[in-house]
């Protein structure tokens, strides 16, 4: 902030340089009347010692110093050249008065103080060094005039000595008090600069959040501005942006929720509920910046509530928050969708062992019910028919494969392929033996392509036969029970099972 502070000093230095030169510049034309107004004194007696003609060149001096120094103005307006020539041909103007006999003391301390306008201390220092310098040459070219006038100065050196005394000690104390004058000036004038560049960035900040309050206006189909400060609630929507108090004893919900409320799908109201309570959200926004849930309408469409942290107190809790809410409905969509792709067997379009392996997980969290049945089935004859026939005809088979099981299952159960020629089903059945005989039935009156049968070995583990057994002992139970039936198969049509 210090450097940003004196860059806006220096900027208000140089604005400030110009303002005055202009000031100095129309101060200077104004001047170009002294001549005339001398020529009047001189008719009336006032100026003894000054002729007409001095009168004339004072006016012509001055207008040609105006005259310079506004062309200086105008090709370098941010230059410290043109103060220096506005001082500068002041006090020329001053010594050619004096060396005219025109002798106004209070003129000579008039320049310094003209300087310090500029808020310059290098500028004061040089009106004050020039000042002295051309005072004290001008009091020495006169003094042969005035030592002449008056009969208590016996030379020139003691006249000199005794009026440049004079001087000396007038122009060191008004030095001093300028200097203390500029000094005060220009800490003031930098304490102003650095408040307003506080309060600027505060405005940027505040301007910033503003303008992202407008965004997010624009984003959301919901936006609520709710202060904890003075526990209000304001929608950015509104284009008269009322506020409206919340009651923290007696209230749960803010405006804009009990609307909504009426609006969430019955299976999501009470999850709503909980999170949208207003009494609850500072707490659970400890030291986070942003809570959201998502929530269905009564038409099953996907919406996203959040609570944003805007300010937040020295305690980690929001002191104001933004609630929104916005339509995700497609983005639910396409979430739901990629988890089906994750859990779908490409080849078959069965659930795959990822997908298995979470439902069975479900299955022992809640403990197996009583018609519980895990079905194991492999196809049969599988990899000979791959060396022989190609991948096509054996891709084929595991898509006949599980048709014939999920066609079998239907609804009381569903089907996986778990592995390369492999399915698992869990199935919800009194009579697992009728099931097992259909699913058989089914491959036996398939016919193909590149495949003339389907032969599949089906072999299962049902709770009721096995009371108190584990979800995985009943897949165990399954797995052998599929085996045992693949050997039956082999046995039965002589074929060597290892190689196979």
């Amino acid at each position: 902030m210090k450097d940003t502070a004196d860059e806006l000093f220096q900027e208000f230095i140089v604005r400030s340089s110009i303002r005055i030169n202009r000031y100095l510049n129309a101060i200077l034309w104004y001047f170009t009347a002294i001549g005339p107004a001398f020529a009047v004194g001189v008719k009336a007696g006032i100026f003894p010692g000054m002729k007409y003609v001095t009168c004339l060149c004072i006016s012509i001096l001055v207008a040609l110093l105006a005259l310079i120094h506004g062309m200086m103005l105008k090709r370098y307006p941010n230059q410290i050249s043109a103060s220096v020539f506005a001082i500068t041909a002041l006090d020329a103007l001053i010594v050619y008065m004096m060396l005219s006999h025109v002798n106004i003391r209070l003129i000579w301390f008039l320049v310094p103080l003209l300087s310090i306008l500029f808020c310059d201390k290098r500028l004061y220092g040089y009106a004050l060094v020039l000042n002295y310098v051309f005072l004290c040459a001008s009091v020495w070219e006169t003094a042969p005039y005035y030592v002449n006038l008056r009969a208590d100065y016996g030379n020139t050196g003691s006249y000199f000595c005794h009026v440049m005394g004079g001087y000396t000690i007038e122009l060191l104390i008004m030095a001093a008090a300028g200097y203390i004058i500029l000094k005060l000036v220009l800490d003031h004038y930098m304490e102003l600069l650095r408040q307003y560049e506080v309060i600027r960035e505060k405005e940027a900040s505040e301007l910033e959040k503003m303008n992202i309050l407008d965004s997010m206006a624009e984003i959301y189909d919901n936006v609520n501005l709710i202060s904890f400060k003075d526990n209000t609630e304001m929608s950015l929507r509104d284009s008269n942006q009322q506020k409206h108090g919340i009651d923290m004893n007696s209230q749960t919900h803010t405006l804009m929720n009990q609307r909504l409320k009426n609006q969430i799908h019955e299976d999501h109201l009470e999850a709503f509920l909980s999170f949208t309570n207003i009494t609850t959200v500072r707490d659970r926004m400890l030291n986070r910046k942003i809570i959201s849930g998502d929530f269905a309408d009564v038409n099953s469409v996907w919406f996203r509530a959040q609570y944003i942290t805007v300010e937040q107190g020295s305690d980690g809790k929001p002191d104001m928050v933004i609630y929104t809410t916005r339509n995700v409905d497609e983005e639910k969509r396409r979430e739901e969708h990629l988890i089906r792709l994750s859990m779908t067997d490409e080849l078959t379009g069965l659930h795959n062992r990822r997908r298995y392996e979470e439902d069975l997980n479900t299955c022992r969290t809640n403990g197996p019910e009583k018609e519980l049945v895990l079905f194991s089935v492999d196809v049969n004859g599988l990899k000979k028919l791959n060396d022989t026939k190609g991948h096509l005809a054996g891709d084929e088979l595991i898509r006949a494969a599980a048709e014939c099981l999920v066609n079998s299952v239907r609804s009381r159960g569903t089907a996986y392929r778990t592995g390369g020629d492999e399915f698992m089903a869990i199935v919800y059945t009194e009579m697992p033996e009728k099931l097992r005989e259909e699913i058989v039935e089914k491959a036996s009156q398939w016919h193909g392509t590149y495949v003339e049968e389907l032969s599949m070995a089906v072999g299962y583990g049902a709770y009721s036969d096995h009371p108190g057994a584990t979800v995985s002992e009943l897949e165990h139970i399954a797995d052998t029970d599929m085996y045992h039936e693949k050997e039956m198969y082999y046995r039965d049509n002589e074929i060597e099972r290892r190689v196979h």
